[in-house]
């Protein structure tokens, strides 16, 4: 069975920064595969192009640059804002403005979001709302593990359930 459309899909790989040989990102060895439903919007686009019509046991190995994964980085998803809105009773929770850590925020109109603490001064925070991989060619290898008929449940659900799945 080819991988297509409303297929279920499992595969294992490695995800690397811009070639084969750059910083490993992730893998699944020695866990489970991805799992997806292929052609309903879960994955990035060019990662599902790049395993249309494979099947179970073919290798893969392909780069998807920057702006075709999370995009380029933009400089304007960087905001400034007062420290003292992270102020409980006066106080900002120990260790909470660290650079790097990934805060779950909100804006006025009660949208949920998160952004990563770029920079603390005594009066302001910089949080970054780039996606952490934002500007990052990525490159995969790997393996399709299996390739089978996405059940009704699973595409009226929008995932994999059972084994590499969403288990309810």
């Amino acid at each position: 069975m080819v991988i297509e459309k409303n297929k279920a899909v499992f595969v294992h790989y490695t995800l690397t920064e811009g070639t084969a040989d750059g910083q490993l990102v992730e893998t699944t060895e020695n866990r489970e595969p991805l799992a997806f439903i292929y052609g309903i919007g879960m994955m990035i686009p060019d990662f599902e192009k790049n395993l249309t019509g494979l099947k179970s046991g073919d290798q893969f190995a392909f780069g998807i640059e920057a702006a075709n994964a999370y995009g380029t980085y933009d400089e304007g998803a960087l905001v400034e804002v007062p420290k003292s809105i992270f102020e409980v009773e006066g106080k900002v929770e120990e260790g909470l403005l660290e650079i790097g850590n990934v805060l779950p925020l909100q804006d006025n109109e009660g949208n949920h979001m998160q952004g990563m603490v770029a920079a603390v001064s005594d009066s302001t925070v910089k949080i970054d709302f780039n996606h952490p991989m934002a500007g990052v060619d990525l490159f995969f290898t790997g393996h399709v593990a299996n390739v089978r008929d996405a059940e009704q449940a699973e595409l009226d659900h929008g995932h994999i359930h059972g084994d590499g799945g969403h288990h309810h």
